[in-house]
């Protein structure tokens, strides 16, 4: 059957979706209305934002194509993997999803192995010489089959995604480490909050700050850097250009990555968390929504 196929399949209960509808009709906190979105806003918008290979077209239009990772190759078919030349560090993911992909480079740890196919929707760090290609495509492969996004809050746009591979540049920042993720909360066109995380592939932490470096007393679940992280050189740079990237909707969050010598764009996710983003203290759940009015209807 056809990931598309099923797409629809899982819609088929009239019954499940008014529910849905019903028992999110007046959203309060973030994750409420992340949830209202997800059920209400089928723009295809957002289906550009969760296609990977597509979204590059959409971000170049809009803040310039050197703000982009380099991409060695897109492939319909997995198989294609297997004949690529690529340098000895590089990133390969799915088009169609999130939370997946397998990092190449030398700085990988000696003992790290690519994951079984049906284990691999992770991510791993390898050194060249683990990254068997015949093993990458099997990856892929099992990658193309699957239907992101079907938990129970149902993240319909990945549904609408082609299952592609693409494989880029892998990004560094200091010390030829993998580089902070800048996470950038932007409601009606205006960043209210920054989330970063450090440590993908070691110790992560994860904290959160007003978008004038304000440090919040919040946690996701990982713990906060220590020590504290300095206000990025070109925080107002970066929060300008997720500004204009989240400008054509009530809410984007906008991933960017600060590197010693320029900033690259990572991705656009309309659903943190599938939407069950945590909070702790809980009520930062509702400071989040606080600053995003949700439409009462969104256009088609």
């Amino acid at each position: 059957m056809s990931v598309d196929r099923r797409a629809r399949l899982r819609e088929r209960s009239a019954l499940v979706r008014a529910w849905r509808l019903l028992s999110t009709r007046h959203p309060e906190t973030f994750t409420e209305k992340v949830r209202y979105k997800m059920l209400r806003d089928h723009r295809p918008l957002l289906t550009t934002y969760a296609d990977k290979a597509a979204v590059r077209d959409h971000v170049a239009a809009r803040i310039g194509a050197a703000y982009l990772p380099a991409v060695f190759a897109i492939v319909d078919d997995p198989g294609a993997l297997e004949g690529l030349e690529l340098p000895d560090r590089y990133v390969v993911k799915p088009t169609h999803g999130s939370g997946a992909g397998v990092v190449v480079s030398p700085a990988a740890p000696a003992d790290a192995v690519l994951p079984d196919p049906e284990q691999s929707w992770t991510y791993r760090h390898v050194r060249p010489e683990a990254a068997d290609r015949r093993r990458l495509v099997a990856i892929a492969r099992y990658w193309s089959s699957r239907l992101y996004g079907q938990g129970p809050n149902r993240e319909w746009a990945y549904g609408a995604v082609p299952p592609r591979v693409i494989v880029e540049e892998m990004l560094t920042g200091a010390g030829d480490g993998i580089p902070d993720d800048y996470k950038f909360f932007v409601f009606h066109g205006r960043c209210r909050f920054v989330q970063v995380d450090s440590g993908r592939f070691d110790t992560r932490t994860q904290d959160f700050y007003h978008p004038h470096w304000e440090h919040l007393p919040m946690s996701g679940g990982p713990p906060w850097i220590d020590p504290p992280r300095e206000r990025p050189e070109r925080l107002d740079e970066m929060i300008a250009l997720a500004e204009t990237l989240g400008a054509e909707t009530d809410f984007v969050r906008v991933d960017l990555y600060h590197l010693p010598d320029r900033i690259v764009f990572g991705e656009l996710t309309s659903y943190p968390a599938g939407g069950d983003s945590p909070f702790e203290p809980s009520w930062f759940d509702r400071e989040f929504g606080r600053h995003w009015t949700v439409p009462r209807r969104y256009a088609s």
